[in-house]
């Protein structure tokens, strides 16, 4: 120990004592809390973590492809191959922001970027008036959750389990969620049906012309709304708007439900033997958030921007891209996690990432994108096709029989892969 003298100085601030660290030492030390993953470890986890990060080779190439123009099937193909990178990288940012956040922040976080991918792509395509595209992708994302993720998962579990169980409760009040929004995208659909005979394009009082109108809502007369009056119109925006606004009340109240006043209802049955450590501090990973949502948002709108040509050039139908192609990119981390629980028998997680994904589509983002064109001037309405409901509600039918039991085993995974494989056959040749 050293001697104390008339000369030893009273602050370590000179006469051999240590210097202070560099500036920009000091700013990652006061971003990192004590105890937390380093930003160097944050990123090369982030970065390095899965394999599927090979593809994000594919990022550049879709930036290139198209300030390029090169041919639009290579453009709808490098950015198809980089959204699905990327949406594993914002389930990745989203699940290590949820580990230091609270039970409630962590519900409204999954919320917002649980399907971060489809809201950017359905606003990308809604902003460039393609509206039955954010249709079609909106309502496959739906039924990919349901149909072939849920069947993948199930059939997965129980090649290694007979059977197995989940909180049947829980699962019903979720499906019963689901079932109320499948039946607002009915009732526009009953509204179409009883006014579509009530009078021809020169509807209005005034009789001016509503072709604009209908060019806006069915630009290519696939819905059928020729047959509306201007009244009719109307009414099926005013239907759509109102819906979305109860819906997002609903959602809330729904996300309060599953988080504060029954939480219970939703505990696994099955634990896991240790909490999951953070490999990510809440900085990087934030940051790592807004970097990837920012891309996505890039890669999305030149994707968007190709099908036309695409679909065009090389004869595939418009409705089986956005049904069936999009939602298998957006959902792809989703899928990868959903058999993975499968088959460590979680299968109430497995039912909380299927079916409550599937109510995020259908009871926030759908809302938030109807509303989002209102503002715009786009007008995107819940009314969609006689098939596509009707698919879409014999799909929530045959979730709500299988899972009313609380068990689940492979033939009714099997079930519900078979009827996903049904429903891209039809949109195929539609």
């Amino acid at each position: 120990m050293p001697t104390v003298s008339d000369r030893t100085p009273l602050l370590e601030n000179g006469n051999g004592a240590q210097r202070p660290k560099p500036f920009y030492k000091r700013v990652i030390d006061s971003l990192s809390a004590e105890g937390e993953p380093s930003w160097l470890h944050s990123y090369k986890f982030f970065l390095f973590g899965s394999y599927l990060n090979i593809l994000l080779v594919f990022v550049p190439l879709s930036f290139v492809s198209h300030f390029l123009d090169w041919d639009a099937a290579l453009r709808f193909s490098f950015s198809f191959i980089a959204i699905m990178p990327l949406a594993a990288l914002l389930g990745t940012a989203t699940d290590q922001l949820s580990l230091k956040l609270g039970q409630t922040l962590s519900g409204l976080l999954n919320a917002s970027f649980g399907n971060a991918v489809e809201i950017i792509v359905g606003i990308a395509a809604l902003l460039q008036g393609e509206l039955r595209i954010v249709q079609t992708s909106l309502l496959g994302s739906i039924l990919s959750n349901l149909l072939l993720v849920l069947g993948c998962s199930f059939l997965a579990g129980g090649t290694k389990y007979s059977e197995s169980n989940f909180q049947v409760t829980a699962a019903q009040a979720s499906s019963s969620l689901m079932t109320l929004t499948c039946i607002t995208l009915v009732i526009p659909a009953a509204y179409h049906s009883a006014k579509s005979h009530s009078g021809g394009l020169e509807g209005g009082a005034n009789g001016t012309s509503i072709a604009p109108l209908i060019n806006a809502l069915d630009p290519r007369g696939e819905l059928g709304l020729d047959n509306l009056d201007a009244g009719s119109l109307h009414g099926l925006k005013i239907i759509s708007r109102g819906t979305a606004i109860l819906l997002l009340i609903v959602y809330i109240a729904y996300l309060f439900f599953q988080l504060k006043t029954h939480s219970y209802l939703y505990t696994p049955t099955v634990q896991a033997d240790d909490d999951e450590e953070p490999e990510m501090n809440i900085w990087a990973a934030g940051s790592a958030l807004l970097i990837v949502t920012v891309v996505t948002s890039f890669c999305a709108d030149y994707l968007v921007a190709s099908i036309e040509e695409t679909a065009n050039r090389y004869s595939i139908p418009k409705p089986f891209i956005g049904l069936i192609l999009l939602p298998i990119v957006a959902n792809a981390a989703e899928h990868v996690t959903s058999v993975w629980m499968a088959l460590k028998n979680k299968m109430e997680l497995t039912i909380g990432i299927c079916v409550g994904s599937s109510i995020q589509i259908a009871a926030f983002v759908v809302p938030l994108l109807v509303i989002v064109g209102w503002i715009t001037h786009h007008d995107l309405t819940l009314f969609f096709a006689d098939f596509e409901t009707i698919v879409l509600f014999v799909s929530v039918l045959l979730v709500n029989f299988l899972i009313q039991d609380g068990k689940s085993n492979y033939m009714e995974g099997l079930m519900l892969l078979t009827l996903y494989l049904v429903i891209a056959l039809a949109f195929w040749v539609s």
